[in-house]
């Protein structure tokens, strides 16, 4: 089976969710003190999901995470359901339940999207005016995050970049509301520009519910609308795929 882009896809193929959760740590570490280093500031947007759950766990324990210059770290999230922070189904209750509460990041240094807002443009434009702010955006102008981290759902959709969605065609905003039309939460997420001006991209793909389709991305003809995973391939140098041998199983 002939992989597309073969030469440009970086992939880290790892044994099961154990080894995923300790390379995505290497990673964010390794990728947060550089930035650091460099420019002294981290910025960081994660997701939510199952995928990441012991990522995040780890960020609350290992020694490596915990003695990170966490008031130089600045979290953001790609997308966010319309629930509040106290809701299952909200990705920052992810973050909160696993690591949040467990690192010395400082409290104005976590930016939330704010879900629970029955004005979903007001909290559109509020994301964006933090974003704006933080990054120091000139008009026209994207932030560029440090790292995005990414899962991948079932039917390729990353962030809330949903197939056959709306928000697949907003290029000009830095953040979206994307409407569930006949089932499920409606969303806000970053617009794929904005995914694709990150420095870099880690996606993170386990269990065998996802084998079918990280074979067809991988493998057919980039197709944005059907797979909105396929938005990054333009920029698929900067991505690194973490993906498990149950999900790279069909490879």
């Amino acid at each position: 089976m002939k992989v597309l882009n073969s030469d440009k896809l970086k992939i880290v193929d790892v044994k099961d969710t154990e080894e995923l959760a300790q390379k995505a740590l290497k990673f964010f570490t390794d990728f947060a003190q550089k930035a650091v280093n460099s420019k002294d500031v981290f910025n960081v947007a994660i997701s939510g999901g199952k995928t990441p759950r012991h990522f995040y766990e780890l960020l609350g324990m290992d020694k490596n995470s915990l003695s990170l210059p966490w008031d130089r770290i600045k979290l953001f999230w790609v997308d966010e359901r319309c629930v509040g922070p106290q809701s299952p189904h909200s990705n920052y209750k992810v973050a909160a339940d696993t690591f949040l509460n467990k690192v010395p990041i400082p409290q104005q240094n976590v930016h939330r999207i704010v879900g629970e807002s029955i004005d979903y443009a007001q909290a559109v434009d509020e994301y964006s005016r933090i974003l704006r702010e933080v990054f120091s955006l000139k008009p026209g102008r994207l932030p560029e995050f440090d790292l995005m981290i990414l899962g991948m759902g079932p039917d390729g959709h990353i962030g809330s970049l949903l197939p056959n969605s709306y928000a697949l065609f907003d290029t000009d905003d830095l953040v979206a509301v994307v409407y569930q039309m006949e089932s499920g939460l409606n969303r806000i997420t970053l617009t794929y520009p904005v995914m694709c001006a990150a420095q870099q991209l880690l996606i993170m793909v386990s269990g065998q519910e996802k084998a079918e389709i990280v074979r067809d991305v991988l493998v057919d003809r980039p197709d944005e609308i059907k797979y909105p995973v396929h938005t990054l391939w333009p920029i698929l140098h900067k991505v690194i795929w973490l993906i498990d041998h149950q999900a790279a199983k069909y490879l």
